[in-house]
């Protein structure tokens, strides 16, 4: 017998799909006159950027563009960056945001994989992107978009028509519709590809749409907020901030690159209240030179993501007066999908003692179903003991579609009802989640496990260093053995051997660094130390030795 429950129709009425672009919609409406981005002198409010984005759709359609087809940019934090990503979705079509630091080579295979029908270039990529091009099978239109605070000399431009001028022929009354089903693609995001070629990482609407919220509740986002793009928008399509924005009716600053001076004088020019980065763009704040750093005497949040952020730069941005959240995620979950949650009592708790709470990856994200430390072989939860190991495992709506044309790969990261992220982790008594490590960065020497984050985290407690990367180097007595990278900050000395010393007076003797080497750690376009580089140097290294 059906339920009278069940009998109550679903209809337009009560039901419509959830998408992001209504938040853009929503804002025009409400806070027309607000500044909806602030790039250098320039300001769009949110009236005409809702009439460019409508043009920039019609545009789309115009050349043919409609649901499923990809839409490419290779594009810094400028305005035509924060439109696509609602006026590509409003033509029915994915937005694939390209990470401007890749060579011609990764570029060329993303877009051929993607199949793209249309790309956005800044001028200053506008040689990488050429030569990609040329080793792209199918036509693509491209589009350059000028920025008059590029400063460098006149860059010839490759594309069929200029990003303004293509907009001005647009209708700004373009009619366009909610997708037909929330589970729509919406976006496509390459991860970093470093053992063989990326996978692509499919967002939906649903899941924009309720991660963009989600960042507004994790957060605490205040009504109409300022918020700074430090983070590249090509990452993780801005971790759903693009989204976040325009629900929140708040304001866009646009940052071309992360530059410490500027970043001071905008937060202090534009009363900046949110910002988002890697561990290393909050320790370039740290860092920065006196006269840069200004006296912050507004309230301003930075979620910070990374696998842990040292407790000594959690440290630093609050005697900087900068509150700072932990996040954690992956590209494959929308970006941050859980947060160390802060309770009472922590704020009466030492700096130090703050810090280290707040170094963990915590607890689901408030519209994240599930996230918890499972056994990957049994799928049971580990004891709330923080010694049992287990893998940090995420479910619900702010996880990926899947990867594109990989059914395999996809099968494999959702076995057992769950999304695998292959970071290692502990439960602590408290009930949060604190990585150990990723699977492959765990250094097992003489059959003992050592977590290279350990060994980073008392690296980083030392004064001079700036930055820190332990990874496993091959020992023939040992198997592997703790070698350390490190960047010494500016105006200090070390030496390696002492750095050594500094180490075994703080870990266990098997966890102390063999080797320690002072370098310039390579980093990725978003700030995360890129560990398979070292990995290979240290490879060399012990050929080297060893023969």
């Amino acid at each position: 017998m059906v339920s009278a429950y069940d009998q109550l129709p679903r209809t337009p009425a009560n039901f419509v799909a959830l998408s992001p672009l209504r938040y853009l919609e929503r804002a025009a409406y409400i806070y027309p006159h607000q500044d909806a981005i602030i790039h250098g002198k320039r300001r769009i409010t949110w009236r005409e950027k809702y009439q460019r984005c409508r043009q920039f759709a019609h545009q789309l359609q115009q050349l043919g563009v409609g649901k499923n087809d990809t839409v490419s940019t290779l594009l810094p934090n400028v305005p035509a960056m924060l439109e696509a990503h609602f006026a590509v979705p409003m033509a029915g079509a994915v937005l694939n945001t390209l990470n401007t630091r890749l060579d011609a080579k990764s570029l060329a295979f993303m877009l051929e994989h993607a199949e793209s029908k249309v790309l956005l270039v800044d001028p200053e990529f506008s040689a990488v992107a050429k030569e990609a091009l040329a080793l792209v099978p199918q036509e693509i239109f491209v589009i350059d978009v000028e920025d008059e605070l590029y400063e460098q000399c006149f860059t010839a431009p490759i594309g069929q028509i200029e990003y303004e001028d293509w907009l001005a022929e647009g209708d700004a009354n373009f009619e366009w519709s909610l997708p037909q089903d929330e589970w729509d693609a919406i976006s496509l995001n390459y991860t970093s590809g470093t053992t063989g070629n990326p996978k692509g990482v499919v967002y939906h609407h649903r899941g924009a749409y309720i991660n963009a919220a989600s960042n507004i509740i994790a957060c605490g986002m205040t009504p109409r907020a300022t918020y700074l793009w430090t983070l590249p928008l090509f990452h993780c399509n801005g971790w759903c901030f693009a989204w976040t924005m325009a629900a929140n009716g708040g304001t866009n600053i646009c940052l071309r690159k992360v530059d410490p001076e500027l970043i001071f004088k905008l937060i202090a020019e534009h009363k900046v209240d949110y910002f988002c980065g890697a561990p290393i763009v909050l320790s370039m704040l740290i860092n920065a030179p006196e006269q840069q750093q200004i006296k912050i005497e507004h309230r301003v949040e930075v979620m910070v993501a990374g696998a842990a952020p040292p407790a000594a730069i959690i440290e630093g941005m609050r005697n900087l007066g900068i509150n700072v959240t932990h996040v954690y995620g992956l590209t494959e979950t929308y970006g941050p999908s859980a947060l160390c949650a802060s309770q009472a009592g922590w704020s009466e708790l030492t700096i130090q003692e703050q810090a280290q709470l707040h170094s963990r990856q915590g607890v689901p994200y408030p519209l994240q179903d599930g996230m918890k430390v499972l056994d990957p072989e049994t799928m049971q939860p580990v004891p709330n003991d923080g010694e049992t190991m287990g893998e940090i495992m995420f479910r619900g709506n702010i996880v990926m579609k899947g990867y594109l044309k990989n059914p395999e790969a996809t099968a494999e990261a959702f076995a057992g009802g769950w999304f695998h992220t292959g970071d290692l982790a502990v439960c602590q008594p408290d009930g949060y989640a604190k990585i150990t490590d990723r699977s492959k960065d765990v250094i097992i020497s003489g059959g003992e496990n050592i977590s290279s984050l350990e060994v980073e985290e008392v690296l980083y407690q030392h004064p001079a260093v700036l930055t820190a990367a332990v990874v496993a180097k091959p020992d023939p007595r040992w198997q592997e053995v703790p070698c350390a990278f490190i960047e010494i900050k500016e105006g200090k000395t070390v030496t390696e051997d002492e750095i050594i010393t500094f180490c075994q007076q703080h870990l266990a003797r098997f966890k102390v660094p063999k080797e320690v080497v002072i370098t310039e750690i390579p980093k990725t376009s978003t700030g995360k130390l890129q560990k398979f580089v070292l990995r290979e140097w240290a490879k060399e290294r012990a050929v080297g030795e060893f023969g």
